[in-house]
């Protein structure tokens, strides 16, 4: 699986530097549901994607919707399990341990910046 960095370039910070790309149908099926948490800096980046559940989910995450040119859309801080949310112009969603954006500062409008990791 192919792992990236992403930054918040608004706000000069790190949002996660383990993140995983779910680019099939597959993985983005399949998403966090096989995880029991997620440590600092982790976090999965669904492409492409508008909606997204947390139903069997384990713990909470925060879910960042983008748009294509990585501009971030919405935010919903703290999703619990058993949710639902989407953005109409999202096109890809990043999700995060609980409270990664607030920690962040990121907010909506916030332009990202995403870079492929070697190996």
């Amino acid at each position: 699986m192919t792992k990236i960095r992403i930054r918040n370039r608004s706000k000069q910070v790190v949002l996660g530097d383990s993140i995983t790309v779910a680019d099939t149908a597959a993985e983005r099926r399949t998403g966090l549901l096989r995880h029991t948490g997620l440590a600092p800096g982790e976090g999965l980046w669904i492409v492409p994607c508008e909606a997204v559940h947390t139903f069997r989910m384990k713990f909470p995450i925060d879910v960042i919707f983008i748009d294509r040119n990585k501009r971030v859309t919405k935010i919903v801080p703290n999703m619990k399990r058993s949710r639902m949310a989407m953005s109409w112009r999202g096109r890809s969603v990043i999700e995060l341990a609980a409270g990664a954006a607030e920690k962040t500062g990121t907010e909506v409008g916030d332009q990202l910046e995403i870079e492929k990791l070697d190996g």
